[in-house]
């Protein structure tokens, strides 16, 4: 199974531009997000995350799913429909019951719109992508403006990670972020 392991802390204003300045020149990516559940809340009552991306223009979905570890499954298909995407995710080895799930239908529950700069980072005993992400999430006709850092392993050990990520947090004085973007954008709702 495809895993993400990923650590995010927020950011201010002043620690996006030192981060920025220390690790650039970054690629930009501009992602334009839309979160997707049944009308049931299917997916969200079992921690799923479906979604459709922009990623400069180009479409990618992706199912994440929670772990017992703290990270998560994640499969990802280029595909501009959500609803031919699932089958594709689906033989890709994300869990079956996500056909039966979303046979009902599927609604837009919220939605992203961001900028990240990220670049990947070769540390002694691990790979990592910085990203940097500004921009907002969307939910129930309200807005939320964020700033956040994201440390995910690409390949080696998930301890050289995370203390390659406490080191920045400490460095810029970062609040850590517990909640996925999909998380704060759907808590908009309520």
């Amino acid at each position: 199974m495809p895993r993400e392991f990923e650590i995010k802390y927020r950011l201010t204003e002043g620690a996006f531009a030192a981060l920025s300045g220390q690790y650039g020149p970054f690629r930009q990516i501009r992602m334009e997000t839309t979160y997707f559940d049944t009308p049931g809340h299917a997916l969200s009552a079992r921690k799923w995350t479906l979604r459709r991306r922009y990623e400069n223009g180009i479409s990618v979905c992706t199912l994440k799913t929670p772990l017992p570890d703290g990270s998560r499954g994640e499969w990802e298909t280029p595909c501009d429909d959500i609803r031919l995407a699932i089958k594709e995710l689906c033989k890709l080895g994300a869990p079956e019951d996500l056909l039966p799930l979303t046979a009902g239908g599927l609604t837009e529950a919220c939605s992203a719109r961001f900028t990240r700069l990220a670049k990947q980072i070769v540390l002694e005993r691990c790979t990592v992508e910085l990203a940097l992400d500004e921009g907002a999430l969307m939910g129930g006709g309200r807005t939320l403006p964020f700033a956040e850092m994201e440390v995910e392993l690409k390949s080696g050990e998930e301890a050289a990670a995370t203390a390659f990520a406490e080191a920045l947090a400490q460095e810029f004085n970062l609040t850590p972020e517990p909640k996925s973007k999909a998380q704060r954008a759907m808590e908009l709702l309520h």
